[in-house]
């Protein structure tokens, strides 16, 4: 497997930047199956104090040295200010799900020097891997994508 996502998912302590309030994000639906795998999930919202029973973050500051990566499933839009203050306080296992990258995401990846794992889901690879990920995580196995 690549090194980068071997790191990430053998990481236990993980930032969620993409949960909503109202729980229809697939953010929420990662962070409750990350934590049925055994993640310590700490979500990041602006403006929520708690999503489904978890105390928020405002931002990944203010969780400095508790978290071993992040993981961001939000609009291209709003990533490249996410990377920026990952850089700022040294977080290096970074994940942008499927749907968050861009081409100017990517341009700040590389202005960063940031190594991210990018358009890939956690799901296939956060293990144990099970049902349809597993069978997703096959194909692209075989066929090099979905």
């Amino acid at each position: 497997m690549n090194p980068l996502i071997d790191n990430f998912v053998s990481s236990k302590r993980i930032a969620v930047i993409g949960m909503s309030r109202s729980g229809k994000k697939f953010g929420n639906m990662a962070a409750k199956e990350l934590k049925t795998k055994g993640y310590e999930i700490f979500p990041i919202h602006p403006e929520a104090q708690e999503i489904e029973g978890m105390n928020c973050f405002p931002n990944l500051k203010s969780l400095s040295g508790k978290v071993d990566g992040v993981w961001i499933s939000i609009p291209p839009r709003n990533v490249s200010s996410v990377l920026e203050e990952a850089a700022l306080i040294g977080l290096k296992n970074i994940w942008l799900q499927q749907g968050a990258w861009s081409n100017e995401v990517q341009q700040t990846i590389d202005q960063l020097n940031l190594s991210v794992v990018s358009k890939k889901c956690i799901l296939m690879y956060a293990p144990p891997v099970k049902s349809v990920h597993k069978f997703h995580r096959t194909i692209v196995g075989i066929f090099g994508k979905l």
